[in-house]
């Protein structure tokens, strides 16, 4: 990994958020990127290899762990970390753009200094709707994933013993998983952090809409002013 490139990314995200956009940031950062590269990778690596089961019919325990664990927990944090930090890269792709319109614009406008963006990074127009939105899709990405988790590891925690009888099983088999305690700690971890997060984005976009609302009332106040003036 290349980390000046994702420090220079995570700069600008963090230069065009907002205060709780900030914590959200720090939240996925350290708490979620960092915990699932420092250690919860390591604790779903022997997932399989320690996965046993008490018979030594050929392929029985290939066919319970793939009922038990169809998509295992560590790539799904992985989709999920994908899928919510990509409206972010979005929002600066938005930015850049219009930095980039503006720099064009003053260049073949000479010294007439026509600006379309007076501060191309401010959340006016087009990128205030960007960044309402990408707010709107990290949270729903943020529940789809709780909910796919809940349904299918059965309210977020991991049995020491399950039975499988699946074919070619002789009959009903027990399996052990490894480690179910403490990748039941890590789970109820991530999910704690995801629900934080899914909090602070509807926080900041109450804030958004309410900022906006507020600016809209002192605005047609003021008109209504000059208007009683004339």
């Amino acid at each position: 990994m290349n980390w000046s490139v994702f420090e220079g990314l995570l700069s600008g995200v963090n230069k065009y958020s907002t205060a709780f956009g900030r914590i959200w940031l720090s939240l996925v950062f350290i708490f979620r990127l960092l915990v699932y590269l420092v250690a919860a990778e390591k604790v779903w690596s022997d997932d399989h290899k320690d996965f046993d089961c008490n018979t030594r019919q050929p392929g029985c325990t290939n066919v319970c762990f793939d009922h038990f664990f169809p998509v295992s927990h560590i790539r799904l944090w992985a989709l999920q970390l994908i899928f919510v930090t990509c409206p972010s890269l979005l929002v600066i792709m938005h930015v850049a753009y219009r930095e980039a319109k503006e720099q064009k614009i003053r260049a073949a406008g000479g010294d007439r200094g026509r600006h379309v963006y007076s501060h191309p990074g401010k959340k006016r127009g087009g990128l205030w709707w960007t960044y309402l939105l990408s707010l709107i899709f990290k949270a729903g990405v943020d529940m789809v994933f709780l909910y796919i988790f809940y349904h299918l590891y059965r309210n977020y925690t991991l049995p020491r013993v399950v039975k499988c009888e699946l074919f070619p099983c002789p009959n009903v088999v027990d399996c052990f998983i490894a480690r179910p305690t403490e990748k039941t700690i890590f789970t109820l971890f991530m999910v704690a952090t995801t629900c934080i997060c899914i909090m602070l984005s509807l926080v900041e976009t109450i804030y958004l809409v309410g900022k906006r609302c507020h600016e809209c009332a002192l605005a047609s106040s003021g008109d209504s002013h000059l208007h009683s003036q004339d």
